[in-house]
C-alpha cells in the first residue's frame, strides 16, 4: 500500500507518493525525489546502528537530512473510511 510524504526541501512544500516495497523509509525516498545520492549515508547509517541505540541514529539521520536541505519531512496521516464509502480523491 502506497502513502503520502508531505517534506519541505530548500523551503520548498512538496508532497510525493512512495511505497515501503521500493525504499526502506520516507527518508530514502524523498532524497531519491529529489536526486540526492545516500551511497556514503547509508554505510554510515549501519556503521551507527551496529554500535549505538535508536535515539544516536535518528539525530545522526536528522541532522544529514537538515544539512542536505530537507527541513520537515512527515507520512500523510491515514484517512479512516467507513465500510460502503469511497476515500476521497488527493
Amino acid at each position: 500500500m502506497s502513502r503520502t510524504i508531505l517534506y519541505t526541501f530548500n523551503d520548498e512544500e512538496k508532497t510525493l507518493v512512495f511505497s515501503y516495497q521500493e525504499y526502506r523509509s520516507a527518508h530514502e525516498a524523498v532524497a531519491a525525489a529529489e536526486g540526492i545520492d545516500l551511497t556514503s549515508y547509508l554505510k554510515m547509517e549501519q556503521q551507527i546502528e551496529a554500535i549505538s541505540d535508536t535515539k544516536a541514529m535518528r539525530n545522526y539521520r536528522d541532522n544529514h537530512f537538515r544539512k542536505l536541505g530537507f527541513s520537515h519531512i512527515t507520512l500523510k496521516p491515514k484517512e479512516n473510511v467507513g465500510i460502503g464509502k469511497k476515500p476521497t480523491k488527493q
